[in-house]
């Protein structure tokens, strides 16, 4: 757990409405754009540096999409080995890694304690606060930041950057500003689930400066897959437990529904973004499923050897134990119709390829791929060319599973870009990380005769 400190000596400030905006014009030396986890964190850091700082957030109230990853139990983290969890986000793991392993998932673990809501490791090794919500840890982290004397204001929009280098703002009732700051935090998130917060706009500013982007794109969303109107009618909503999904390679398992458009779960959206590539390259790609993954081909051929020989498909394959949308399943994976030969029913139950045409959009993705390079920022995610503006959380190049992984990121990379951002206004040492032992941001308070403190 890290340090206790004393509150910081200027007032504590609090959410600011559109019609009390001049209450945020007070000096301030740190803009942070964007009152999601990755923002909120680096505001943290700044003010415990002795930053004065003001998070703008073009909603009504922040963290929104945070809070509706709550909604179904909030998985915070994951408990896995510290390299297994890096090494899940694929090609940017090793850029993704020095974060990581600066702010690891017991710190984010003892982040949660702080603020009184206790973690607990599950069954598949994700990490959940206790209540599984969202809304006490925001709660508690929103009066925490009120004490460190961060001001968040709502319904202000970001337009991007003035020739003079001042941010430009959009207010709520459509009125265009600039505001200075010595050092700018960019925590706008990615292009997924748009009406929540983040809608990509972002990268419309940062291109203009010659900031390389890679395009955004759906990541941990459903497979699309072009059901017949009978299976789509029929089963819709309507779950299959313990599949194994492959594509090429790569495997995943878990609990699949069907969907009005194709599939979603765990083990779909592990894979969307191999099978989004791929049928964005090819016009369509193929998913096979095992819908029987502890149970291996010859024990399985055997099983279903032993049948009468006018028995229909339908109740030999319910009496063998398959429900009603596993034997539609099957049939959409061979719409010719289901082989007798007990060899072949089984090599298709094992193995059934179903057509899959693309993933479903970043309306209901549940986060994004690409971003901001990382070849654009130095090691405190400072853009290299945009001297005291940094980037942090979704906006950068990095993909991940769900599981935690997500999450983590975005904290850690807050912190980063938070306590980089503290350096570029000298508040930390240049050979300072800015971490405690616990790697938790409270582990240095303000001195008193800091210039940006009150």
């Amino acid at each position: 757990m890290g340090q206790s400190h004393p509150l910081f000596p200027f007032s504590p400030a609090r959410r600011v409405e559109a019609a009390h905006i001049e209450d945020a014009v007070a000096p301030f030396c740190a803009v942070v754009i964007g009152a999601g986890p990755a923002g909120l964190f680096a505001a943290e850091a700044l003010a415990r540096a002795g930053a004065r700082v003001v998070v703008y957030e073009h909603k009504p109230s922040p963290a929104r999409k945070f809070l509706m990853a709550g909604r179904g139990g909030l998985n915070i983290t994951h408990s896995e080995n510290l390299e297994r969890f890096i090494s899940r986000y694929g090609a940017a793991a090793k850029r993704v890694a020095p974060f990581i392993r600066a702010f690891p998932p017991q710190a984010l673990r003892d982040f949660c304690a702080e603020l009184g809501e206790a973690t607990f490791v599950g069954t598949s090794g994700r990490v959940f606060p206790a209540s599984f919500k969202a809304s006490p840890l925001l709660r508690g982290w929103l009066a925490r930041l009120a004490k460190l004397g961060v001001t968040i204001v709502s319904r202000h929009a970001f337009l991007g950057f003035a020739a003079d280098g001042a941010l430009r703002l959009k207010g709520p009732e459509g009125e265009e500003f600039t505001r200075p700051a010595g050092a700018v935090v960019l925590a706008l998130g990615g292009a997924s689930w748009p009406r929540l917060g983040s809608e990509g706009g972002w990268t419309r500013a940062l291109s203009v400066a010659g900031v390389a982007v890679t395009p955004l794109s759906a990541a941990n969303s459903g497979a699309l897959v072009d059901w017949s109107s009978i299976f789509r009618a029929d089963f819709e909503g309507q779950p299959i437990k313990t599949v194994l999904l492959r594509h090429g390679e790569a495997v995943a398992r878990g609990d699949i529904v069907v969907t009005r458009t194709g599939l979603e779960g765990g083990p779909v959206y592990a894979l969307s973004s191999r099978l989004r590539d791929a049928a964005a390259a090819e016009g369509a790609t193929t998913l096979h499923v095992d819908l029987r993954p502890d149970t291996g081909h010859a024990c399985l051929a055997r099983k279903l050897s032993r049948r009468a020989p006018k028995q229909s498909h339908a109740t030999f394959l319910k009496r063998a134990g398959f429900s009603k949308v596993e034997i539609g399943l099957l049939r959409e994976a061979r719409p010719e119709g289901l082989p007798r030969d007990a060899e072949a029913l089984a090599a298709l139950i094992k193995n059934a390829p179903l057509k899959v045409v693309g993933v479903a959009g970043l309306e209901r993705a549940i986060s994004t791929a690409g971003g901001v390079s990382f070849d654009e920022v130095d090691a405190d995610l400072m853009l290299r060319k945009m001297p005291g503006v940094f980037v942090a959380g979704e906006m950068l190049d990095f993909d991940a599973p769900t599981g935690g992984y997500l999450l983590q990121a975005a904290f850690a990379t807050g912190l980063a870009a938070g306590r980089g951002a503290a350096r570029y206004l000298g508040l930390l040492g240049s050979n300072q990380t800015g971490l405690s032992a616990s790697h938790l941001p409270n582990s240095r308070a303000p001195e008193a005769s800091n210039k940006y403190s009150a």
